[in-house]
């Protein structure tokens, strides 16, 4: 599996730094494409006959609220890309913290780089929104070939160690 998210870190991230701008605009269009459809089925299952009042009106706020958010980010992508870049931040944060946790129970040096490169570029990409949705795209895509490479050798290394029970795991 690491080998795997790493291959797919790395194909993201060549994306990513080929096409900065599109990359930030796309990831805005999908979000607002998802928020139209959930928003439409929320409010079909709002008109369903079998939803009871509180819950049917519960259905029908969010159905509103989906689509009101989808026009939003549809027609201003840009604002969208630049609140999603401080989304991608904070995942990118967590992650690095959760990798740097695994490498630590796994004791491997290069889970832990993966972690620490995931956090730092976490952090600039959240205190630095203000340089732009295709800087960001390209903090990202930077990221994600490191990270990958970094996974892919990580990986190598487990599977060589695995095959090695003498050695303990890396």
């Amino acid at each position: 599996m690491l080998a795997l998210r790493g291959v797919a870190a790395i194909v993201f991230g060549l994306l990513a730094l080929v096409w900065p701008s599109v990359t930030a605009l796309a990831l805005a269009v999908l979000f607002g494409a998802y928020a139209l459809v959930s928003g439409a089925l929320r409010l079909a299952a709002g008109f369903s006959r079998g939803q009871a009042g509180p819950v049917r009106g519960l259905f029908l706020l969010t159905g509103l609220l989906g689509i009101a958010i989808a026009l939003v980010t549809l027609l201003w992508p840009e604002i969208t890309a630049f609140a999603l870049a401080i989304v991608i931040g904070i995942w990118a944060i967590v992650i690095g913290l959760l990798e740097i946790w695994a490498a630590v129970r796994w004791r491997s040096a290069l889970l832990a780089v993966v972690g620490v490169v995931s956090v730092l570029a976490g952090l600039l990409i959240v205190f630095r929104p203000d340089a732009g949705a295709v800087a960001i795209a390209r903090v990202i895509g930077v990221y994600a070939l490191v990270a990958g490479v970094l996974m892919l050798v990580a990986a190598w290394q487990r599977r060589r160690l695995a095959a090695s029970p003498s050695r303990p795991a890396v």
